[in-house]
């Protein structure tokens, strides 16, 4: 019952993320001022809440990414996301729709489905490192 719940709770985010894209691509200037006096307060609160939870603590681990076993340095994978979409994110190259679109379509599938398994799913983490690319001092969160 976990899964499917979590599953829905994940569809509704990534369904509200894409809906805000949308509007963001597609509104006229007065749908995009009034898009952005409500949702922005919202999104950067969500975002300082998140951060606030990976805050290091005074042995500059992450409490939220590390486990008993495995002590996750900071800054953790969430604080290297933020930093890559918030701060360094006006130097990133563009996704082309296609991309949105595959992605869209990635992360619409039901418990059960065939498919790889993900960490956050064997640990109950997040898994927002890119496999492809090292983390920032070589090692994985």
């Amino acid at each position: 019952m976990d899964q499917v719940l979590g599953q829905v709770l994940r569809n509704a985010v990534w369904e509200r993320l894409d809906m805000l894209s949308d509007l963001a691509t597609r509104a006229d200037a007065q749908s995009l001022v009034s898009v952005a006096r409500s949702e922005l307060p919202r999104l950067t609160e969500g975002w300082r809440a998140m951060l606030q939870a990976h805050e290091p603590d005074e042995r500059g681990d992450c409490p939220t990414c590390s486990t008993r076993w495995h002590k996750c340095k900071a800054p953790c994978s969430v604080w290297q996301v933020a930093h890559e979409h918030l701060v360094a994110g006006g130097l990133a190259p563009q996704q082309t729709a296609a991309t949105q679109d595959h992605r869209r379509e990635s992360r619409r599938r039901v418990p059960g489905q065939t498919r790889g398994v993900s960490p956050a799913e064997t640990t109950g983490r997040h898994a927002l490192v890119n496999p492809r690319r090292p983390a920032i001092g070589g090692v994985h969160a």
